[in-house]
């Protein structure tokens, strides 16, 4: 998404919008509320569903006052923002306003409060309120990781109290708190009617602490029939580590990769230049081609069409800020992403698919294409001259993303070539050759069909999923680009 857009000149835009007093017919001052004004003029201006919206209409208002009283409408800012989304529930699940955007702006670069355990809950077999812990992921360098507990350990209690659907979030969003372990009885039957989860009596105490998230969390080359096949697990496009990726592929590069695995399994996104960087790594062949296009809402994108329609493109490079890119020049690359892969993560699979073969390990993604931006209350909703009586800011969505032949709008995710989903009671280890998912890619690389095959026909017991850890960070999922716009895109008036 979109982040820190630098329009230096909005103009004719905030002239008209620029209304937080207003004269009313007798010449009497009406005050609105401040945020909310800041809050309705940033989604008439950026908002990609503003033309499904009739409250965000340029003549949505015929006074100043009828305005004013709209704005004075609403109990809150979050309220108003609110009553402006489009379709919460099917379109636009990802438009957030927030009341504190330095820890947004630290969520995005990487840091956070954290313990280092990423987990997915489940119901417990024959239940429908009971639930189960499964840790997929232990973050390096983090607490989880230093108290020993290891992907796959299970837990169905937090500080000796049962987690069920009713309690889970105050449990599990506290700073400290006690995982009580526990562990799967099939009861020698292969029914799940008869299965239980079973508390072991060990437990963990963890502590979320101030935590920066290196997204490059393994990598290796394994050497295959005489063929290196490189892997990398990278874990969020964060743009502070741009240059560590590019150092990872110089290895790739150097050890003569043929092959390469990029496990995206839990990667919410991030960075559109991030994955630009990354895809432009993999290939190189394609420097200065389309990536991926984008789409705005219906002034916006008439604005960008008439002043500099190059601003709607994103394209492959060969450098990151003059720093040459390490590429593998391949035409084939194996993904392995799954339905916690979003946003970037898609971008990546969805841009690069036109150019080269992308083979999609794994389950169906998640289904985001749409872009967002941080607006802050300034003149030009810049960080810049950002009001300082508050620290409000705005996420919304402003423009969805297209590959070079125009696909987008994959609301239920990206096919698989491979359906391979987890066995959540046989995780394995991460870059480990016999991990479920990775030995499927090896398995195809290799043309090994009967172990292939046999991946494919490993069944284990089926849990209902609840909720993830990502549903604990609000801006879990986002995508966001930092690219400026020139002094005079909006230099004419939008508003006729």
């Amino acid at each position: 998404m979109m982040r820190n857009i630098k329009i230096l000149t909005l103009l004719c835009l905030v002239s008209i919008l620029n209304i937080s007093c207003f004269e009313d017919n007798d010449d009497n001052q009406i005050a609105a509320n401040a945020i909310s004004d800041f809050v309705w003029k940033g989604m008439n201006v950026f908002y990609l569903y503003k033309d499904n919206i009739t409250d965000l209409a340029n003549d949505r208002f015929s006074s100043n006052a009828e305005y004013a009283a709209y704005l004075n409408s609403y109990s809150s800012p979050e309220s108003l923002f609110e009553s402006l989304i489009y379709e919460r529930e099917t379109v636009d699940k990802y438009s957030w306003i927030v009341d504190d955007y330095i820890a947004l702006e630290q969520q995005f670069q990487g840091v956070s409060t954290s313990n280092g355990i990423e987990f997915k809950l489940f119901l417990q077999p024959n239940s429908s309120t009971d639930l189960v812990g499964i840790v997929r992921l232990v973050l390096n360098d983090s607490d989880a990781e230093a108290k020993g507990v290891q992907r796959g350990d299970m837990f169905n209690a937090i500080n000796g109290v049962p987690l069920t659907t009713a309690n889970y979030s105050s449990l599990l969003s506290a700073s400290s708190y006690t995982i009580n372990l526990a562990t799967y009885n099939d009861n020698g039957t292969a029914e799940n009617t008869d299965d239980t989860v079973d508390a072991s009596g060990e437990s963990i105490d963890l502590n979320k602490l101030e935590y920066g998230e290196n997204p490059i969390y393994y990598t290796n080359i394994y050497e295959v029939n005489g063929q290196n096949v490189g892997y990398l697990m990278y874990n969020g496009f964060i743009a502070n580590y741009d240059t560590q990726l590019n150092n990872v592929f110089a290895n790739f590069k150097a050890n003569n990769v043929q092959h390469l695995v990029l496990d995206l399994r839990y990667n919410p996104g991030g960075s559109v230049n991030s994955a630009i960087l990354l895809s432009s790594m993999i290939t190189g062949q394609f420097n200065g081609e389309i990536f991926s296009t984008e789409q705005w809402n219906s002034d916006f994108q008439t604005a960008l069409e008439n002043e500099d329609p190059e601003l709607l493109i994103n394209r492959f490079k060969n450098n990151d800020d003059g720093a040459a890119l390490n590429s593998l020049n391949l035409d084939k690359v194996y993904i392995i992403a799954t339905n916690d892969s979003a946003s970037a993560s898609e971008l990546v699979i969805n841009s690069l698919d036109p150019y080269i073969n992308v083979m999609h390990i794994g389950d169906y993604t998640t289904g985001k294409y749409q872009a967002s931006t941080t607006l802050y209350d300034s003149e030009n909703f810049t960080r810049e001259g950002a009001n300082p009586n508050h620290t409000y800011a705005m996420q919304p969505l402003i423009f969805k993303s297209l590959n070079k032949i125009g696909n987008t709008d994959y609301d239920n995710g990206l096919t698989p070539d491979i359906l391979m989903n987890e066995s959540y009671l046989n995780l394995g280890i991460i870059g480990d050759a016999n991990e479920t998912l990775l030995a499927t890619a090896l398995a195809d690389i290799t043309g090994a069909t009967s172990k292939l095959t046999l991946l494919k026909s490993t069944t284990s017991p089926s849990f209902t999923f609840f909720k993830d850890s990502n549903s604990f960070e609000r801006f879990g999922n986002e995508m966001y680009v930092e690219k400026p716009l020139p002094n005079n895109i909006l230099n004419h008036t939008i508003l006729e």
